[in-house]
């Protein structure tokens, strides 16, 4: 077969037409565990603080632990598997995400917990981007590889969104390492089945991987989103514990790029950034993260502390959310072709500010009908918009550094999480803290502390008890429902100016075929006379 031949044709060639499509399959579920594992802890932690005693601090890492590890590594593994095989480093993270679950769910201390949970991080970070490169060369066909995105992108929101809703129901009916439990057998099943259906790529870079490069922005990234956490958790700006990570991770961050495009053979090749499509793609993504996830954390507050729902109840009201993303998703591909790009990103935008303006109108009292059209909106808009940044900018992107190209997506989309909540969590702050400063029969110390949050109010009002903790309630409701309001409003001005960004997108998605498509992709078994000489086994 000719070198030249593409890695789709080889997928084909080797598997039979629908063989990709499997392949596709095989990446989608093991998205989904990691997917599922960012967010299904977050019902478990009264389970956990209860069983585990750990200190608050100590129960702030055991959450963040994942995400911060997994957003640091992600670029170090997104290009090592450009360099040693991607389906090698996914395998791998299969392994390490397996074993972590299985130490989490027996985790006997606080300790052994965060050190499960910052393994996890590893093997999603090896997952993550490598599911997204090998999708981008096993499907070199345009059309084709929208499909298989639009699916990727539904799958990684159906795990963000069905999290809570399968946490709650696990932790209702068993207890809370169950949560980590039900991941084992899938990635028993997984690990087998992607060795012998899964294609092995790597780019065609020369030279050796810039070990010290990969670390920089390794520690670049965890300064940096450690420091948005801390903004995101109440932080000042000029608390020494949030500066110092938020400069460090800016200056390696910086180093890194500088470094990169000095050397000769570099992890990210930064002429991608030259690309308009390339860059706007990353920063809409960004801007999308921030506000899905910003928007669901106050959702959660909103149906859980105002409405009075449980954790389970509250993953139903989301669960139309999720669905509205599935049809996105299962229709990106035709509406990324019938209206190219530029359109189907700036509408999305579009559409998902005007969701969030209808839900301006939630209020102190349920109304379902409202809540429900505004998430399908915001789903469906949010999604149509991830799926147009996601295809452009790995349409952009050369294959050879595709591993690359999926770590730089994934740690914008990290990024974008970690902003909204940070953002949008302190302008909620900004509008709510103020007017329980001077409650009438409620102490001023009293009163401050409230402020920190809907639920500490709820505590102090119990607390306090009589006229003066009714009226410390009532407050605080109302101060969280128009603090909502002003949220909202800030959240639309960003997604209206994400529509605006949307314009230096491309205006269609038909793009001529370039050489860098040609990648080094071949089936498990297909390997070379050097690589069959050089080891007794297939080693990936």
């Amino acid at each position: 077969m000719s070198g030249t031949t593409t890695a789709g044709a080889r997928v084909r060639a080797a598997g039979g037409g629908a063989n990709r499509w499997v392949v596709l399959f095989v990446l989608c579920v093991s998205l989904l565990l990691v997917a599922l594992d960012a967010t299904v802890l977050h019902v478990a932690v009264p389970s956990v603080t209860e069983d585990l005693r750990p200190s608050s601090t100590a129960l702030l890492w055991i959450v963040d632990a994942y995400p911060l590890i997994c957003a640091s590594l992600l670029i170090l593994f997104g290009t090592l598997g450009d360099r040693v095989g991607r389906r090698r480093i996914l395998l791998l993270g299969y392994g390490i995400f397996g074993a972590a679950s299985a130490l989490a769910a027996l985790a006997p201390t606080p300790g052994v917990l965060i050190a499960a949970r910052a393994l996890l991080g590893v093997g999603g970070a090896m997952i993550m981007p490598a599911t997204l490169s090998i999708l981008r060369d096993v499907f070199p066909d345009r059309r084709e590889r929208a499909t298989a995105i639009g699916v990727w992108t539904a799958v990684a929101a159906i795990g963000a969104a069905t999290g809570p809703v399968l946490g709650g129901f696990l932790v209702q009916h068993f207890w809370w390492g169950s949560v980590f439990l039900i991941n084992i057998p899938l990635m028993a099943l997984v690990l087998p089945v992607g060795r012998w259906l899964l294609p092995e790529s790597r780019g065609g870079g020369d030279g050796p991987w810039d070990v010290l490069g990969a670390l920089m922005a390794a520690a670049g990234v965890l300064g940096a989103v450690l420091g948005v956490k801390r903004l995101g958790a109440g932080h000042t700006p000029l608390d020494p514990r949030t500066t110092l990570p938020l400069l460090l991770g800016a200056v390696l961050l910086a180093l890194f790029v500088r470094r990169q495009r000095r050397r000769e053979h570099p992890l990210i090749d930064m002429r991608m950034f030259a690309r308009p499509a390339f860059t706007t793609s990353v920063g809409c993504i960004v801007l999308a993260m921030l506000a899905l996830v910003g928007l669901e954390l106050l959702a959660v507050q909103y149906l859980q502390l105002v409405l009075g729902l449980s954790p389970l109840e509250t993953g139903l009201r989301l669960l139309p959310l999720t669905f509205a993303a599935m049809a996105a998703g299962a229709s990106g591909s035709y509406t990324l072709h019938r209206i190219g790009p530029r359109r189907m990103v700036g509408w999305g935008f579009v559409l998902t500010a005007l969701a969030v303006l209808l839900l301006t109108l939630m209020g102190q009292h349920d109304r379902p009908a409202l809540l429900t059209c505004g998430f399908v909106l915001l789903g469906f808009g949010l999604q149509t918009t991830l799926f147009g940044a996601y295809e452009s900018m790995l349409s952009e992107a050369p294959a050879d550094h595709a591993g690359g190209a999926a770590a730089i997506g994934e740690t914008s989309y990290q990024l974008g999480a970690g902003m909204g909540i940070a953002l949008l969590g302190s302008v909620m702050n900004a509008a709510y803290s103020p007017a329980l400063a001077h409650v009438a029969g409620v102490p001023d110390a009293d009163g401050h502390a409230a402020g920190n949050s809907l639920g500490e109010a709820y505590q102090i009002a119990d607390r306090l008890g009589g006229v003066a903790g009714d009226a410390l309630r009532t407050a605080a409701r109302h101060a969280f429902v128009t603090g909502l309001h002003v949220t909202l409003l800030v959240s639309a001005g960003l997604l209206l100016l994400g529509a605006l960004a949307a314009l230096r997108l491309p205006r269609s998605a038909e793009a001529p075929a370039r050489a860098e498509e040609h990648a080094d992709v071949r089936l498990p078994g297909c390997r070379t006379p050097v690589e069959a000489a050089g080891s007794g086994r297939t080693a990936h």
